[in-house]
């Protein structure tokens, strides 16, 4: 039997809320209601108030009631409840989270839910599911079921949703996890312009015993390998695409933010960092590229995909900032340059071949690196360059 919180704006979907927990419970598993209105008191019997939601973040909540501001106080819920259900999840006093909502409801349900850690049932009904649910999601396992209509009442079709939804989440607790195995983890960054490295290096790490696990260097890829890195859950970090540091300097539509490469530092986990892909920048059609990007070297990767090389002037900018990003790693690490190509068209012959920006990256990484810079006669998706990446993380992790 499973405890399951039932979080969600009591107020205005009390009734909706009580039926999921009714389902649930009759399921055989325990139900905690929690509120996180922020109107009129909750329309049904809750364990949990609103008071003791705010009073977990130090949140004034008659001050923040008083001033009648809905948008306040859904940001005010926004910063209180992921600390409240974090509080409950780690003292093991939930093992699943549901929730029922509009706009509001739904940023604060899913706030809530980003909080907890990966595998950790999360469900969320909204009206918001059929959309970009990107800045709901973040960068973890939550489930967005579509609600169809609004959820604002109990009728034939509702009804028939949140019975499906209340099933899910029972499900999940349910469900018996297959452990795939004990091998310490490594974490590799791979774009299809680094596929053939990555997965030699691949190759030989899981030979050595461990189990790698590949992040597309996609924006998204990016900030959910730094999430997991960031668990402590990872032994070793193979970055060998840092491509995304292409796009937030330019604007690019794969950008994984500022912070990307931060976690293996504050985590103090071994790596193994490369220039994989810096040549490039993506946007989507060729119509959206910016105008003040006219007359610079496109690539039409297909027609959803534009790619931009970078100039010598940000290669030397994305040179820098890799080198201070490594330079604050407490942890062995070591940065590999293929002098060749750092990416299958950057080579000889290919439409992104720039031995002058590519000499401007390495230059940065070697003027600014204050940690190992190891440099090869070689294209990056070389059989020899990857060998030599994976050699290189397993010593490193072996020395941590």
């Amino acid at each position: 039997m499973a405890t399951i919180a039932i979080l969600g704006t009591l107020d205005t979907k009390g009734a909706e809320h009580a039926f999921v927990a009714e389902q649930i419970r009759a399921r055989g598993h325990q139900t905690l209601l929690v509120d996180v209105g922020t109107g009129a008191p909750p329309s049904v019997p809750v364990d949990f108030t609103r008071e003791q939601v705010t009073e977990a973040a130090g949140v004034d909540l008659p001050a923040l009631l008083a001033r009648k501001d809905r948008g306040e106080c859904v940001a005010a819920m926004c910063h209180a409840a992921p600390i409240f259900l974090a509080q409950l999840a780690a003292k093991g006093a939930i093992d699943a989270v549901i929730s029922l909502g509009g706009g509001g409801g739904t940023a604060i349900a899913t706030a809530a839910m980003r909080a907890l850690p990966l595998g950790f049932p999360k469900l969320m009904v909204s009206t918001l599911a059929a959309g970009n649910t990107a800045a709901y999601l973040g960068t973890k396992d939550i489930v967005m079921m579509p609600s169809i209509a609004d959820v604002a009442g109990l009728n034939r079709l509702s009804c028939l949703l949140f019975s499906r939804a209340a099933g899910a989440i029972c499900g999940m607790v349910e469900a018996e996890i297959h452990r795939a195995g004990t091998r310490p983890l490594v974490v590799a960054s791979m774009f299809g312009n680094t596929t053939a490295c990555v997965t030699e290096a691949k190759r030989i790490l899981e030979e050595a015993g461990y189990e790698v696990l590949i992040f597309a260097a996609t924006g998204a890829g990016g900030r959910s390998m730094e999430a997991l890195i960031e668990s402590g859950l990872v032994a070793g970090v193979l970055d060998l695409t840092t491509t995304e540091w292409a796009d937030e300097i330019a604007g690019g539509v794969l950008t994984a933010g500022s912070t990307r490469m931060d976690a293996a530092g504050t985590a103090k986990v071994p790596a193994v960092i490369a220039p994989g892909c810096l040549d490039m920048v993506n946007f989507g059609e060729r119509d959206s590229v910016p105008a003040k990007y006219e007359g610079r070297n496109f690539y039409i990767h297909n027609p959803q995909v534009t790619l931009m090389r970078t100039n010598p002037e940000e290669c030397a900018l994305l040179g820098r900032i890799i080198a201070e990003k490594v330079n604050r790693y407490r942890a062995p690490v070591a940065v590999m340059i293929p002098r060749k190509a750092i990416s299958v068209i950057s080579a000889t012959g290919q439409p992104f071949h720039d031995p002058v920006a590519d000499e401007a990256l390495f230059d940065a990484i070697r003027k600014h690196a204050q940690v190992r810079v190891e440099e090869f006669d070689e294209e990056i998706n070389s059989p020899v360059f990857a060998k030599a990446c994976a050699e290189k993380l397993l010593d490193l992790m072996k020395h941590q």
